[in-house]
């Protein structure tokens, strides 16, 4: 379905390098980025674009607006967003949205990531020795800063800064104005390693996903689309809220099955029971 074709990466942020690879090899598929399409407008990071959509409708307006401009059939892009762990709220995470759209065979698949391993942070200072602890604590310089006079601040803005000198030059012609000065991370994929890695675990998903043919039409993209819950209780066999199955969907024919325990559990720990550990 793919061998021989081009294959369009929508990004501006050198998502590319660890994209392409995977999937020509995987796919048998020619890689080539967008270069006319702008994906920041459709959202930014530092917020002067908000972004409208969820992330999956992003990632899709990425690869529509993007096979439009060039003219291509095949396209992926990637989509991230960033913020507390949806479990683990007091950690930081990094959720990766990865989204193949194939025209030509009216097909969508959709992989997801969610990751722990994260620079993902920013903070008000005030001192040049805040601001260079911050900056360790950050991975700086591999991964880079960015530098405003505040939080929501939506000029003024300074991205991409992996040298020591320009960063505490932005910083001390900030501070002549402002008593604080906000650095965050830049979480733009060609500043940030760590989240680069985490798209590559994501592509990796993508091809698996691409890899699981539907058992009753062989249509690409079987995978799962929602879970139940229940998984009882090893203590007292009430259900809990983990996850007892998951439900596979057909993108085509709409075939399902169930797939019971997919993480081989039976049973759960009394610690996540409402009746053992209320």
């Amino acid at each position: 379905m793919f061998r021989g074709r081009n294959l369009l990466i929508a990004t501006k942020h050198e998502k590319e390098k660890v994209i392409a690879p995977l999937l020509e090899e995987a796919l048998g598929v020619s890689c080539v980025v967008a270069s006319q399409f702008d994906t920041d407008m459709l959202g930014t990071f530092t917020g002067e674009v908000e972004r409208e959509a969820d992330p999956v409708t992003t990632a899709r307006k990425k690869c529509e607006m993007a096979l439009e401009l060039h003219g291509f059939d095949l396209a992926v892009a990637s989509e991230g967003s960033f913020g507390p762990h949806p479990v683990l709220g007091f950690m930081p995470a990094d959720q990766e949205i990865l989204l193949l759209l194939d025209k030509k065979n009216s097909l969508e698949i959709v992989a997801r990531e969610l990751s722990i391993e994260t620079n993902f942070a920013g903070e008000a200072v005030s001192t040049e020795e805040q601001l260079m602890a911050f900056a360790v604590d950050a991975k700086f310089p591999s991964h880079a800063l960015v530098l405003r006079p505040t939080r929501s601040s939506a000029t003024a803005i300074t991205k991409g800064i992996t040298d020591k000198a320009q960063l505490l030059e932005v910083f001390r012609q900030l501070q002549q104005q402002h008593e604080l000065v906000y650095v965050e991370t830049d979480m733009r994929a060609m500043y940030n390693p760590t989240r680069m890695s985490v798209i590559r675990q994501a592509t990796e998903k993508l091809l698996v996903k691409v890899n699981s043919f539907c058992p009753a039409c062989h249509t690409p993209g079987f995978g799962v689309t929602s879970v139940k819950q229940g998984l009882p209780c090893a203590g007292c066999g009430f259900p809990t809220h983990s996850i007892k199955s998951e439900i596979l969907t057909c993108l085509k024919c709409d075939y399902t099955s169930e797939r019971m325990y997919p993480n081989n559990k039976k049973v759960e720990d009394p610690a996540y029971c409402q009746l053992c550990n209320p």
